[in-house]
């Protein structure tokens, strides 16, 4: 007899993903294959390499004058990168406080901040799940394509030392791809 082999429970049994807080998101393209584009900018010996049209994210900073590695987007890069900027102008009440492209994922700290209120008005923010999946196929539309992983991986951060400490790990995202868990490469 054959068994039906069930997918694991990724959200908290009885959380509210819609109440106010942040949340570390990462999205993945389905068999992690890399369409978002290619970190450049390091040689083998550590060198800085400059190659390319390069797309300038807030971590960006020279280092003892050494360029840091970058992401280099490609088409559908860009296009999951404007998106990523539409999600607060969609959502009055969500803001995308840090995020990184990566070849084949995404990583992002999404604030909701339900207190917003517009024309009086209180409006209720949408959950996490409904953020992720208008904006995934936003994505699909836009570019025609279905390439996304089932559902998303999320961590509610729960205070300040835990904020700063995925802060940094997507900072330092690009840095460290040599020894990403999502390089497969």
């Amino acid at each position: 007899m054959e068994t039906i082999r069930t997918r694991k429970v990724n959200r908290l049994i009885e959380f509210d993903y819609s109440q106010n807080g942040c949340y570390f998101v990462t999205v993945c393209t389905q068999d992690r294959r890399c369409l978002f584009g290619e970190i450049k900018g390091m040689t083998e010996t550590g060198g800085s390499k400059n190659v390319g049209e390069r797309i300038a994210f807030p971590h960006d900073v020279a280092i003892n004058n050494l360029q840091r590695p970058y992401m280099e987007l490609s088409t559908l890069g860009k296009i999951v990168n404007d998106k990523i900027r539409m999600i607060s102008q969609i959502y009055g009440s969500v803001l995308v406080n840090q995020y990184v492209i990566m070849p084949n994922h995404i990583h992002m700290i999404i604030e909701i901040d339900d207190d917003f209120n517009e024309g009086g008005n209180a409006l209720r923010s949408p959950t996490m799940s409904t953020i992720i999946t208008q904006f995934k196929g936003a994505v699909s539309k836009a570019t025609g394509q279905k390439f996304w992983q089932k559902s998303f991986h999320d961590h509610i951060i729960r205070n300040q030392f835990d904020y700063e400490n995925i802060w940094n790990y997507i900072d330092t995202n690009i840095d460290n791809w040599h020894k990403d868990e999502y390089n497969n490469l």
